[in-house]
């Protein structure tokens, strides 16, 4: 190797190992993350490494699947009370009066 190739490269070196630096950590936090957070980690060809299939995680599923399904209908009557709530304040005053006007009555 020629003295100028020589410079030349000690001068490009820094460059380099601080972009491989820069990729291999972010691939290190990146994997990091995702095994503190539970993810499965992927292989060099998109498979995963270890699929959790722990009776924990596979009772924390059944335990959200049930959640959900009891938090759907109330967002559903959440969903209904909020286009009420829309309804009325966009109403002019005037029709709602009206229309408390007449609740009370059929109350009566």
């Amino acid at each position: 190797m020629s003295a100028d190739k020589f410079a030349f490269f000690i001068q490009v070196f820094p460059f380099i190992a601080t972009i491989a630096a820069v990729g291999v950590g972010g691939w290190v936090i990146t994997t990091w993350l995702r095994i503190k957070h539970g993810y499965p980690l992927d292989g060099a060809w998109g498979q995963q490494v270890y699929p959790k299939k722990n009776e924990e995680v596979v009772e924390r599923v059944k335990l959200l699947s049930q959640e959900n399904a009891q938090l759907r209908p109330e967002l559903g009557a959440v969903k209904d009370r909020l286009a009420n709530v829309e309804r009325i304040v966009t109403d002019d005053s005037h029709r709602l009066t009206q229309e408390i006007e007449a609740l009370r009555v059929t109350r009566n």
